[in-house]
């Protein structure tokens, strides 16, 4: 079975095409800039080079036309037919309370995900489109949304209602959510097969730390906190995102500053954070560059981006009463040696041990104490595919695709006659193809095709030969 796994941003669309017999990664890629007369596309065919272009590419429907497109070129494509594409997984941002694990998208699942856009304007919407464009290009091939809140639904409500009038959650859906949920759960698991220990006996606390960064609290397989709120701005300080302030600084900002509410949320989510704090970039590699050298302003974010880290571990370690293992995950935590020694610093007696040398050299366990501190790797795009594997594992089997030199076959008999019906087509590609077909058959590949019309099969057709 191969699985084609989206993620569509307001202006770009990441794509992994994965065969899931072993997981193979068969190409990948991204097309960004959608919108413009100048969008890139960068495509990774497996063992292949990589190719990248410039294009015009006005919309999300576009856009995944061209990822389709280059899957089945002749030179670099990976398939021969889109029906070797066995089904779609989104990542979707929000799912609001309706969804606590993916689903298979129907009608009322995208009315859900429209509805969710006043929790998520910026993500959900788009979302939405990349889902639409696969109905429109992949007719008739199942689709499968992925949430990034469905991991954090086993929240309790404890930890979930924030103190405000209730009737503001009641009426209004304002609560915590948190996000990243995909991640935390792949992490969770992974960790738990690296430890060999069955992930409903572990405590952890999973670190997804890259330019959006959050933390959870996950016990027995099942997250019971985490930092992100109602929108991905609570928690750590991140990449350009202020994380958790004081609320009462956003009506003082606007005042002071006469700043509307679409400004002071820019301030927020777009020039805060690490970019605001040092004025000069959101790069962890740069700034630790920069604090190396002796910039006072980039140490002094490095400390701020670490003690925030630091702070929600312990409140989680204090929350858990007892924890088994710190997983750093994302681009900053796998790969930043130095965030996670000043991370760990000083909590040697919480059995938080790290052990210098393997931090050095990346090692899957770092650490020397009782409380195990390990990286791994996400791959929230796996995670998907396997979500859509198993969704679509659970269906009613798909009738096996034609060869495209069957296919062929019929497209002539069709043309030949345009007027005629599905069971006399049935009974022609039969005898040329040398195999049983029947009218659905027909009427499938020609929907499938755009090709038509041919008169849909009664109730009683039987297929012939």
């Amino acid at each position: 079975m191969k699985v084609l796994v989206l993620n569509s941003g307001s202006s770009s669309v990441k794509f992994q095409f994965m065969r899931m017999e072993d997981e193979g990664l068969l190409a990948k890629g991204i097309v960004e800039k959608i919108g413009s007369s100048d969008a890139i596309v960068t495509y990774q065919p497996e063992g292949r080079t990589r190719i990248r272009e410039i294009r015009e590419v006005l919309n999300h429907s576009v856009a995944i036309e061209m990822v389709l497109g280059l899957l089945l070129h002749p030179q670099h494509g990976v398939i021969r037919d889109k029906s070797e594409i066995d089904g779609v997984g989104h990542r979707v941002v929000h799912g609001g309370e309706d969804f606590s694990e993916s689903v298979l998208i129907t009608d009322k699942v995208k009315a859900t995900i429209r509805k969710c856009i006043q929790f998520a304007p910026l993500h959900n919407p788009h979302n939405l489109k990349g889902i639409e464009a696969c109905e429109e290009l992949l007719p008739g091939v199942p689709q499968v949304g992925v949430f990034d809140t469905a991991f954090h639904q086993t929240i309790p409500p404890k930890a979930y209602i924030y103190g405000l009038p209730y009737v503001l959650y009641r009426k209004l859906g304002i609560r915590r959510y948190g996000f990243h949920g995909t991640s935390h759960n792949y992490v969770a698991l992974k960790a738990a097969e690296i430890l060999g220990r069955p992930i409903r006996k572990l405590h952890l606390i999973t670190c997804h730390l890259g330019n959006g960064a959050s933390i959870a609290a996950v016990a027995g397989g099942k997250s019971i906190d985490t930092t992100m709120g109602f929108t991905p701005l609570e928690g750590l300080v991140m990449g350009t995102r202020c994380g958790s302030i004081d609320p009462a600084l956003v009506p003082y900002i606007m005042e002071r500053e006469k700043l509307g509410t679409k400004e002071v949320d820019s301030i927020m989510n777009k020039n805060s954070g690490m970019l605001g704090l040092t004025e000069t970039s959101h790069d962890m590699r740069e700034i630790e560059q920069e604090a190396a050298h002796g910039s006072e302003r980039h140490q002094l974010a490095l400390d701020i981006y670490c003690h925030t880290v630091k702070k929600y571990i312990g409140a989680y370690v204090a929350e858990m009463g007892h924890v088994d293992a710190i997983i750093f995950t994302g681009g900053v935590g796998e790969n930043s040696r130095l965030v996670r020694r000043l991370v760990s610093a000083g909590l040697e007696e919480f059995g938080i041990v790290l052990d210098a040398a393997k931090n050095e050299a990346n090692e899957r366990v770092i650490s020397s104490g009782r409380v195990k501190i390990m990286v791994v790797p996400t791959n929230e795009e796996l995670a998907i595919a396997r979500d859509t594997l198993r969704i679509l594992s659970s269906l009613e089997p798909r009738p096996a695709a034609p060869a495209p030199d069957d296919v062929a076959k019929l497209v002539l008999l069709w043309a030949k006659n345009r007027k005629a019906d599905a069971a006399s087509l049935a009974r022609k590609w039969a005898q040329k193809i040398g195999r049983e077909v029947g009218p659905a058959d027909v009427t499938r590949e020609l929907e499938r095709l755009s090709l038509g019309p041919a008169a849909r099969p009664g109730k009683n057709t039987r297929k012939t030969s």
